[in-house]
């Protein structure tokens, strides 16, 4: 079974973005992007109505997080510290060899290949430090965007498999052997 460790938190990198860790200073715009219309659209999540439950959900990602429970990355541009987006793993399997990828993005952000970079760098991140077998994303059977992308990194459609808690949502699934033969 693997184990996973995230600490030191592991900040991540690419060309033009930084992916860290949460802080409390980003309550607002956590606030912002979750209760944003273009970017709930295709979600199903409870909505915080206000900071206070903003700080508590920040509170309890690091916690999942310094228990190794999840990870969860801010998304910001390298040059700006300023949260533009989020992307996580989480919902690992018992042996630890499987996750569930999230993201969101801010909707002035968007088209810009943010995303594409970002997912690309979680990816690697959770076949080559924590060894994962294969990652999963649900979205929206109607979110395009999410499942374009999806597409761009060899994720696969699993046909028939539902999820109960979003009957809307359609899966996906990448292995690490469709992931090296990108």
């Amino acid at each position: 079974m693997n184990k996973l460790n995230f600490t030191p938190f592991p900040v991540l990198t690419t060309g033009r973005l930084k992916l860290r860790r949460l802080e409390l200073s980003d309550d607002q715009k956590i606030f912002d992007l979750r209760s944003n219309k273009i970017v709930n659209k295709y979600i199903v999540r409870p909505r915080q109505k206000n900071i206070k439950e903003i700080r508590a959900l920040i509170s309890k990602i690091n916690n999942g997080i310094d228990n190794d429970e999840w990870i969860y990355w801010v998304i910001s541009l390298k040059d700006n510290p300023t949260l533009i987006g989020t992307i996580c793993l989480w919902n690992f399997s018992e042996d630890k060899t499987a996750a569930e990828i999230g993201y969101e993005l801010d909707p002035a952000f968007h088209g810009k290949g943010i995303m594409s970079e970002a997912l690309q760098k979680v990816i690697e991140f959770g076949f080559r430090d924590i060894e994962l077998m294969s990652i999963e994303a649900y979205t929206h059977k109607n979110n395009d965007n999410s499942t374009k992308l999806l597409h761009k990194y060899n994720f696969k459609l699993e046909v028939g498999r539902i999820d109960k808690e979003n009957l809307h949502n359609i899966i996906f699934k990448l292995t690490k052997q469709n992931w090296m033969e990108l």
